[in-house]
């Protein structure tokens, strides 16, 4: 059995520490993207009890979770909306990211039917080449949805650092400034938020460079891993154990560590490449556990214990080298293993991984 493991405390530490980069010394808004959490209502309470009330997610279903589950939470859409998604959108989300005219005109006609308000974010192309509308057609649309009665037009916004791994940069975000003022000037309008914020923009942030006008910030990742997305690793002062993969044993031996005869591609999954490749004749102990790519990305999983590697997997069962000792392991202990995002969206999305549920609050502060 393998399980994925939720650490409270390191996400509270997580947590507050990024609070502080955005809140306390951006003077921001910070919003928490639970998307790789998969709509699982207890991992959705660990944020809820630790105080958030904003939450965003590109998954009406987990969207229905938090709203089912915690009414009293700001929620967010991150996709734009297709026409067959309109009125669950209106329903479920405070908020949705747009780019086409016509879905705005239609959550307006829906926002209407259902007697609300829904506010709307238009997202900006700015190089990332995912979701945006082009400069160029800022005013235009602008005019068309201002004096929609049941649309609240909340700012305008970016994804930077998520598709082509371009690195965000100081001039793209000073872009959206100028965008703002020239559109507030233009309409006599005030436009409260520059949502343009992710992850990826924190070393930014960190760094002191980040135009104080980028007051809205969507992260996800960060939080969850502790990850640095610009320099790679972790970031300083995160901690990258809130979440992780625990994997039972299911057998240990000590074994040749270099396949006999010939290796080919009889495997159908991409092998996975060992750090310091063994020696013929080189043997050590090796543990198989109940872990797979079926349940995993596996190359995406990183042994918390220094001298463990991942030597390959198959569909339900990965192999670690555990060195020339087994560290007193044995049939059905357990190997744990850090994750990158790929993984840990994957293991949560997969109905053979257990979620170890965070404690109670109480049981933390």
């Amino acid at each position: 059995m393998n399980r994925v493991v939720i650490n409270t405390e390191a996400l509270r530490h997580n947590l507050d520490i990024i609070r502080g980069w955005v809140e306390g010394q951006h003077g921001a808004k910070l919003t928490v993207v639970t998307k790789v959490l998969c709509g699982h209502v207890e991992a959705i309470r660990a944020f809820h009890n630790l105080g958030v009330r904003s939450m965003a997610d590109s998954r009406l279903q987990n969207l229905r979770a938090i709203r089912e589950g915690f009414d009293d939470v700001e929620t967010w859409y991150l996709l734009p909306p297709s026409p067959s998604v309109v009125s669950n959108v209106v329903t479920l989300a405070n908020v949705s990211l747009n780019t086409e005219l016509s879905i705005i005109r239609a959550l307006n006609q829906e926002a209407g039917k259902q007697d609300t308000v829904h506010g709307v974010v238009i997202m900006i192309e700015l190089g990332d080449l995912r979701e945006g509308i082009l400069p160029g057609t800022l005013v235009k649309i602008y005019e068309e949805i201002f004096n929609l009665p049941n649309i609240r037009i909340l700012g305008i916004g970016a994804n930077l650092g998520c598709l082509s791994g371009a690195v965000p940069n100081v001039d793209q975000f000073m872009q959206l400034v100028l965008y703002r003022e020239l559109l507030e000037l233009k309409f006599d309008r005030k436009l409260p938020l520059i949502s343009a914020g992710a992850s990826a923009v924190l070393p930014l942030l960190v760094g002191g460079v980040l135009p104080r006008q980028i007051n809205h910030f969507r992260i996800g990742e960060s939080i969850l891993l502790g990850t640095d997305l610009v320099n790679g690793g972790k970031m300083e002062g995160l901690r990258d154990d809130a979440v992780l993969m625990e994997a039972e044993i299911i057998e240990i031996k000590e074994k040749a560590l270099v396949p006999l005869g010939e290796t080919g591609s009889t495997t159908p999954f991409t092998p996975i490449e060992e750090a310091e490749q063994p020696s013929p004749g080189q043997r050590g102990y090796r543990a198989l556990v109940a872990l797979g790519q079926l349940d995993t990305e596996v190359g995406a999983l990183m042994p918390v214990h220094p001298d463990h590697t991942i030597a390959g997997a198959s569909s339900d069962i990965t192999v670690v080298n555990l060195g020339e000792q087994p560290h007193g392991l044995g049939i059905g202990d357990t190997i744990r293993f850090k994750m990158k995002y790929s993984a840990l969206v994957r293991a949560m999305n997969s109905k053979y991984s257990q979620i170890a549920l965070p404690p109670p609050l109480e049981e933390i502060l």
